[in-house]
């Protein structure tokens, strides 16, 4: 048949079974992890092939409503099994945070980026709709706008010790980017079709030439066979998140962002790619730009709104700083190369470029809820030898001289020199007990 008569990302099927053994035999964790990637990614490409093709018959309407919905599906699931899973794990809310950073920051930099780059070393210069481009743009820049509130609203809050309902922000700015997301549906599949019409086409023939049409049982079974899958492999992926990045030194936001991200896109990627490479550019930048506002602006509200269901905890859209930065740098660096409707691969390259830059400073940020953990633990180690010595500074009041008894207190001082530690903690720690011993000291001479 020919590897690729079955297809490259088939090939990866072969890891779901090896996964579910490795599973049950109680394999290594990390082994565990990489291989539950690796069958996510064509599994992800199955679901989308099969809603693709389901779209085709029913219909520019309802079909390209279907696409919408279910295009990010498989990244919905595996954020799913994350959220599931911060019950247990407060921490894991940062991984279902960082991964709808990372989806939204690889589809617009990494999947438009290799798109440029894979199609303008064929084609010297690439066209594509500068209108629906920058509208695309421009509702990426909404979506900045909406995770930027959160964060900056609790700064404020932080810096002026204040306190307002901050769930309830979140949850206002997600309903507004959901009624955002379904007008945007309702523009681009009703009342402005012509803006898309080459998209459509280019996407039908792209099937075509890819695979043939399916009937609509095997599209069905499908993407039914597929879903079922990835909610399998999610739950192991999911599972072995803490022993993996623990062994391998990354942070819970470094998994989201990058590793996760990248496993659920990777099918859009090589579609992307490919149609990129046939000169079908406003197809590219359909699939890498829309699948980043599917997911700032139906995948982020839709978990908010799931987590408000008593078997999932909260969750907000209050992003760290970096985060944000990452997502309007990317809003910015699109809107530059969109606004001309033209593409060649230097610019493919830039944007490469600029998703590895914000990668590495992603992988290199510290742990934060470690270093919380770490910084409150001195600061309680801190108090409690503070209230140690205090305590033994009252005790010693027995012992200290009276106040008008100076010759004492010049002999009690100088014994103390003496036997004071030659360590500087200690010395600080034996100052410390004095002052506790002297207020004690003072206040009971007050009270007398």
């Amino acid at each position: 048949m020919g590897l690729k008569k079955v297809g490259i990302l088939n090939v990866l099927l072969v890891f779901v079974p090896i996964a579910l053994v490795l599973r049950f035999a109680g394999g290594s964790a990390t082994w565990i992890f990489v291989i539950s990637c690796l069958a996510i990614i064509p599994l992800a490409g199955l679901m989308g092939k099969a809603t693709e093709h389901l779209a085709e018959k029913m219909g520019p309407g309802i079909g390209g409503l279907m696409n919408a919905s279910f295009g990010n599906a498989a990244e919905l699931i595996i954020a799913l099994f994350a959220l599931r899973a911060a019950m247990f794990d407060e921490r894991m809310i940062d991984v279902v945070k960082a991964s709808i950073t990372g989806s939204i920051l690889g589809n617009a930099l990494l999947v438009l980026g290799a798109s440029f780059l894979w199609g303008g070393m064929r084609h010297q210069h690439q066209k594509f709709n500068a209108t629906a481009a920058g509208l695309a743009a421009t509702l990426l820049a909404l979506a900045a706008v909406g995770l930027l509130v959160p964060a900056l609203f609790h700064a404020h809050l932080e810096i002026h010790h204040q306190h307002a309902d901050e769930q309830g922000v979140s949850l206002e700015i997600a309903i507004v980017l959901f009624v955002v997301y379904v007008l945007m549906l309702l523009f681009s599949l009703k009342t402005h079709t012509h803006l898309y019409d080459g998209q459509a086409e280019s996407h039908n023939q792209h099937l075509s030439d890819v695979e043939g049409a399916w009937s609509t049982k095997r599209s069905v079974i499908t993407l039914l066979a597929a879903t079922t899958m990835v909610a399998v492999m999610s739950e192991l992926l999911i599972g072995a998140v803490e022993e993996t990045r623990t062994a391998l030194g990354w942070t819970h936001l470094f998994v989201g962002v990058v590793v996760i991200a990248v496993v659920g896109n990777a099918a859009e990627h090589s579609t992307a790619i490919l149609v990129a490479r046939k000169n079908q550019m406003d197809l590219a930048f359909q699939i890498a730009v829309g699948s980043s506002l599917q997911i700032a602006l139906f995948v982020a509200p839709v978990l908010m709104f799931i987590s408000y269901l008593p078997w999932f905890p909260q969750l907000d859209l209050q992003f760290s700083m970096l985060e944000v930065a990452a997502i309007a740098v990317s809003v910015l660096v699109v809107g530059m190369v969109a606004y001309d409707g033209e593409s060649n691969w230097m610019e493919g390259l830039l944007l490469i470029a600029v998703y590895v830059i914000l990668g590495i400073a992603f992988y290199h940020l510290p742990e934060t809820h470690e270093a919380d953990t770490e910084k409150a633990g001195h600061s309680v180690l801190e108090s409690s030898r503070l209230s140690d010595v205090c305590q033994a500074g009252s005790s010693a009041h027995s012992v200290l001289p009276t106040v008008t008894d100076f010759s004492s207190w010049a002999g009690w001082s100088s014994s103390m020199e003496s036997t004071t530690s030659s360590t500087e903690s200690e010395r600080l720690a034996a100052q410390a007990g004095l002052g506790c011993g002297l207020g004690t000291l003072l206040g009971s001479g007050n009270r007398t």
